[in-house]
């Protein structure tokens, strides 16, 4: 039984029903019109089924042989191939809908991350849109493979969802993008961390924007996420457009947890190279001890220095 995407792909009508039309009205064979324009008639055949587009120099064929327009011609075929490409889509993303249903769409609809619909073909397509992917191929090399999360999502923890966290990671690479930061100093931001450990002694709740602020003029991007069901994480470091992201989420608890969770996100941007991510609280990836124990060495050097001096 013909699916319904099948059956409206049957009802198009490629611009080769009007010529052959036309060419029934005048009296015209499609032998004779292949002479007129000087082409074969397998060609003109083949533009009339529709298994060849009317290109610009068939369109002025057709407008000396017919006596209509190029513009004409030009048109209709824009317009089928534009109704063709869309059913195809829409084929297309029929296959995506167990990876959207992955997704946790109903979050990811209340936080305003994904247009407000719920037809699924348009969710399927706002989903690719918002990881910047043509398909769910190019997601999983990016934001599976890329993250190391190919393992993980190959494990047995049903606590955890490496779509989810997927998107929790590119929901940060969105935010990352809207905040006009400097380019990348290090060793201005390494100093600034003296400034923001007076700003962590402060007692007043709203630290984010001064603590955003302080970071983007030293080139670092810091970024807070809600959290997404299934995506247990507390914080993510890695370079992205050659920009150092800091993302954090608010599984990271106490302002004592808070700070020690950026300190050593930030250790991590000062001591280790672009192409390294450290996914904090994610079960299933592996980590390197080591540049965890330098990060942790490194936080512990700020936060039990008495004075508020640049660090060395």
């Amino acid at each position: 039984m013909a699916t319904t995407l099948e059956i409206a792909k049957s009802l198009l009508s490629p611009p080769g029903d009007t010529i052959q039309e036309h060419i029934d009205f005048i009296g015209m064979s499609q032998v004779e019109l292949a002479e007129r324009m000087g082409r074969p008639k397998e060609k003109i055949n083949d533009i009339i089924k529709g298994r060849e587009p009317i290109t610009t120099a068939t369109a002025f064929q057709l407008e000396k042989v017919l006596g209509i327009p190029a513009s004409f011609w030009l048109n209709r075929e824009k317009t089928y191939r534009k109704e063709l490409y869309e059913l195809q889509q829409q084929e297309e993303l029929e296959k995506e809908m167990d990876w959207l249903s992955a997704f946790p769409v109903n979050e990811m609809l209340k936080f305003g991350w994904l247009p407000d619909t719920r037809e699924k073909h348009i969710l399927a397509d706002s989903m690719l849109k918002f990881f910047s992917v043509a398909t769910s191929d190019e997601w999983q090399q990016l934001y599976i493979n890329n993250y190391a999360l190919a393992q993980y999502g190959k494990s047995t923890v049903n606590e955890q969802s490496h779509h989810a966290i997927s998107a929790w990671l590119r929901k940060g690479e969105i935010q990352a993008r809207e905040i006009d930061i400097a380019e990348f100093d290090k060793r201005k931001f390494k100093n600034a961390l003296a400034e923001i450990k007076e700003l962590a002694f402060l007692t007043h709740d709203d630290f984010t924007h001064p603590l955003q602020s302080i970071c983007a003029k030293c080139g670092v991007a810091v970024v807070f996420t809600q959290n997404l069901p299934k995506a247990p994480i507390s914080s993510a470091t890695r370079w992205f457009h050659n920009k150092p992201i800091i993302q954090l989420s608010s599984r990271c608890g106490t302002n004592d947890h808070f700070w020690f969770t950026f300190f050593h996100e930030a250790a991590h941007i000062i001591l280790h190279g672009k192409k390294d991510i450290f996914l904090e609280n994610v079960e299933g990836i592996e980590i390197d001890q080591e540049k965890e124990e330098e990060a942790t060495a490194f936080v512990a050097k700020i936060l039990l220095k008495e004075n508020r001096t640049a660090i060395n």
